[in-house]
């Protein structure tokens, strides 16, 4: 048998493809854990935030939605605990943290005009 360029190509090819598939055996899951616990730190900060932000957006929703003609809003912490927990399965929030959430989206959709809430308390 004769070896030429087309075949040295695809030999190489192949044996690249195995090695690639050897290693994600090998080192299965790794890729996606950080590598510094710092990394993994903030990551996880970042994520709780936006849960919180998302909990205060979709409580904020609801209660425009759910107010009659002409009657204020809603908006409590606690409404923001209860939905943090159920959608985003964050029991460890902590009251300060959620009014806090809650507040900063209270201001971004302009809700003084239409809600009434005990963040600020």
């Amino acid at each position: 048998m004769k070896w030429d360029a087309g075949a040295v190509g695809w030999t190489l090819w192949f044996l690249s493809g195995a090695g690639v598939m050897a290693a994600g055996v090998i080192w299965k899951g790794r890729a996606v854990r950080p590598f510094a616990a710092s990394r993994a730190r903030s990551v996880a900060r970042r994520e709780y935030d936006r849960d919180l932000r998302r909990a205060a957006d979709h409580v904020i929703a609801e209660a425009r939605r759910s107010a009659g003609e002409g009657e204020p809003a809603i908006v409590t912490v606690g409404a923001v605990l209860r939905t943090a927990e159920e959608r985003y399965g964050r029991a460890e929030v902590e009251r300060w943290h959620a009014a806090a959430a809650l507040r900063q989206r209270f201001e971004h959709w302009r809700c003084a005009a239409d809600c009434v809430t005990d963040a600020y308390e």
